[in-house]
């Protein structure tokens, strides 16, 4: 892995190096998550088409969310009647 800096402005902004921004398919307008890790890391998480394509496929073999929310909410209105 290679060791890449930045500097914060006076602002709180921060320029992410081009060589990461052309690597990770960042463009102007393109959003990132921030998380922080256990060991009190900051990851930034940039939400690209990749990475959403890549959760999707995570979830392709899981249970169906909108099913589980429509059983749901068919459940609560059966109790308020």
């Amino acid at each position: 892995m290679k060791d890449i800096s930045a500097t914060f402005t006076s602002k709180g902004q921060l320029v992410i190096p081009a060589e990461l921004r052309r690597k990770h398919g960042i463009t102007a307008g393109t959003k990132v998550k921030f998380v922080e890790d256990q060991f009190g890391r900051i990851v930034l998480q940039p939400i690209t088409e990749s990475y959403i394509d890549r959760v999707m496929g995570c979830l392709a073999d899981g249970p169906d969310l909108l099913e589980k929310w429509q059983d749901e909410h068919r459940q609560e209105g059966n109790r308020k009647s």
